[in-house]
């Protein structure tokens, strides 16, 4: 079995591969972790799936900080072992949105589905992006720091 790629080598893979892609390291994260813009996230999930072998997403998350919502994802290489690699993209507090990347691993179905229901970030290109926790005319959620029940 191969050895994992470190954080430095998947960025170098991607700013050679992708030289358009404005992606860069998070220091100081517990897991190697790249930040990338919105719109350049399915060509870099692209390229992390099919080119660096990242062929697992285990995790769609979300997380409310004070000036932007972030989405993660924590891929990893069923060949290579090792990982995660953690994929960052931030959001603004007004309409967040992201592409889904349910066409690139359909794991992020269900994950992409409770992050839009708890959160209020609507993933563009998702099959079936509805309520499945909270009643379909729902107008919170519950997961913001700013909801008050």
């Amino acid at each position: 079995m191969s050895s994992p790629i470190e954080q430095q080598d998947y960025l170098t893979q991607l700013k050679t591969a992708l030289p358009q892609a404005e992606v860069e390291a998070v220091e100081g994260a517990a897991d190697p972790t790249i930040l990338v813009k919105p719109e350049q996230l399915l060509e870099v999930g692209k390229y992390l799936r099919d080119q660096a072998g990242l062929d697992y997403l285990s995790m769609v998350t979300s997380l409310d900080r004070p000036e932007y919502f972030e989405v993660v994802y924590y891929l990893y290489s069923y060949g290579a072992g090792g990982g995660p690699l953690v994929l960052k993209v931030r959001l603004p507090r007004e309409n967040p949105e992201a592409p889904s990347m349910t066409s690139l691993w359909s794991g992020a179905d269900w994950q992409e589905r409770e992050v839009y229901d708890l959160m209020g970030i609507t993933f563009t290109g998702h099959p079936n992006l509805k309520p499945f926790l909270l009643p379909e005319d729902a107008n919170f959620h519950p997961l913001r720091k700013d909801y008050v029940p």
